[in-house]
């Protein structure tokens, strides 16, 4: 049966952990399909592994759309989440409501997720959810903050680990379904997990979240570097080179076609 809101909500009150991958195109998308992944993220992190940006502020709108919209016609079970972009959604609720909704009637996407847990934000979520549209949130290391925050681990201090903590309480009050929790101590994410009603999902947060979730790319060893808390299931990267060669090496020997 296809993976809902309500599905993944449940789940963590059973104690099921929730697993997701990212995906850009449609082959992934099948292949994560077929393989029985819960959620499948169309992150805006293929501006870096799909793209070739440097981080993830340089991918449009329009570009996430024409990703999203094919992983959902790879996907059949698994429920499909797509990133809102960096400035499409921070500007007003209203602007968000735009950006959210071409997601879902342009793509197929069942919901959208956006960064941040601060008031102005909490509220776009309440307007999101209101206007019938699924949010996840996203707090700790938030990419798109990437000139402000960097890439190191949030929630250190004593204070900015309670900022972290009331914001994910108030993205769950404003309604979102699900929480990621990025690059934060393993014991801060334990207590958000705890106070939350709803599923966290962990990138480099330690294992007491209720899911977890990694950019596909690092699990097949696609990426050019991973970041330290990604693991590679595989060296996919040497095979295709090796299966490159190999071909390159008969045409040019005249072995193939035979």
């Amino acid at each position: 049966m296809p993976v809902t809101t309500q599905k993944l909500i449940q789940w963590k009150q059973a104690g099921r952990s929730i697993v997701a991958l990212t995906a850009w195109d449609y082959a992934i998308a099948r292949i994560l399909d077929e393989a029985g992944v819960d959620l499948i993220l169309v992150g805006d992190s293929l501006a870096m592994v799909a793209l070739g940006h440097a981080t993830t502020l340089p991918v449009t709108i329009d570009e996430m759309l024409h990703h999203t919209a094919a992983v959902r016609r790879g996907t059949k079970e698994a429920f499909v989440v797509a990133d809102l972009p960096f400035l499409s959604y921070q500007e007003s609720p209203a602007q968000a409501i735009h950006s959210a909704g071409r997601f879902l009637k342009e793509a197929g996407a069942q919901a959208v997720k956006l960064e941040g847990g601060y008031p102005a934000m909490v509220e776009t979520v309440s307007q999101l959810v209101l206007a019938g549209i699924p949010v996840m949130g996203h707090v700790g290391l938030t990419p798109q903050s990437v000139n402000r925050l960097g890439y190191k681990q949030q929630g250190r201090t004593r204070d900015d680990a309670q900022r972290i903590l009331q914001e994910a309480i108030a993205l769950d009050d404003a309604g979102a379904f699900a929480i990621v929790l990025e690059h934060i101590p393993t014991d801060l994410a334990a207590r958000i997990t705890a106070k939350l009603s709803i599923p966290t999902i962990g990138i480099g947060a330690g294992p007491h979240c209720n899911g977890q979730v990694l950019v596909t790319a690092d699990v097949l060893g696609l990426s050019a570097q991973k970041p330290p808390f990604a693991k590679s299931y595989a060296n996919l990267h040497g095979i295709i080179t090796q299966a490159v060669r190999d071909f390159s090496g008969e045409v040019r020997q005249h072995q193939f076609p035979e």
